[in-house]
């Protein structure tokens, strides 16, 4: 994960509506998960960022706990 780019972040819902778009018969289950990651997208550097922290946060303790039972 890299510095927040509102241009990445725009090229990625390209992405995903092209490929919403290109596949109308896609299985209504990968359609939601693919609406549901184009919802998510983060649409400002504040939301990116809290969600990059969440996700090392996570891991960090995932492993420390993991150190520490050893």
């Amino acid at each position: 994960m890299g510095p927040y780019s509102e241009e990445k972040q725009y090229e990625r819902a390209v992405a995903i509506m092209r490929l919403l778009d290109r596949n109308p018969d896609l299985d209504p289950e990968m359609k939601a998960i693919w609406e549901g990651h184009l919802r998510n997208l983060s649409r400002n550097e504040a939301t990116y960022n809290f969600r990059v922290k969440e996700i090392y946060t996570k891991m960090r303790d995932r492993y420390t706990k993991e150190w520490m039972n050893e």
